[in-house]
């Protein structure tokens, strides 16, 4: 099989299990950002705001998490009210700690869908013509 047939699947649940683990070890707080228009996403609509909706999924804050390689899942109380949360991964735009804000944003993927929606095109390249001139330099940037 030659290299360029060979199809990957998504890294998004292998990197949402390993950031979660991560935040989790260093006893600070998951948060997820999810895009909530994202077809299949059951939130408490009553907490989304400009299609987003961040959740907290610690152990004290979630039951039940699963984390899955199509879809995050878990129970949880909204205003005392219990709901069973169904997320598709593509729907994870951002993993990140409470306390500190480390974490990771996701961008899109092949075979995800294009979070800028279908008409968008991306850039081509610059051609050989339109490279700049002269040296490559780095900066150290503190």
């Amino acid at each position: 099989m030659s290299e360029s047939n060979v199809t990957m699947t998504s890294s998004r649940p292998y990197l949402v299990r390993a950031f979660n683990e991560w935040i989790l070890d260093n006893d600070c707080t998951p948060y997820i950002v999810v895009d909530a228009g994202i077809q299949g996403v059951q939130v408490p609509t009553e907490h989304v705001a400009n299609g987003q909706i961040v959740l907290n999924i610690s152990p004290g804050a979630v039951r039940g998490l699963v984390v899955g390689n199509g879809a995050l899942e878990f129970s949880a109380r909204f205003g005392g009210v219990p709901m069973q949360v169904f997320i598709p991964l593509q729907a994870v735009m951002a993993i990140y700690a409470k306390e500190n804000g480390e974490g990771m944003v996701f961008g899109s993927e092949p075979g995800s869908p294009d979070p800028d929606g279908p008409g968008e095109k991306e850039t081509p390249p610059p051609s050989s013509d339109e490279r700049p001139s002269g040296r490559p330099t780095l900066k150290v940037v503190k």
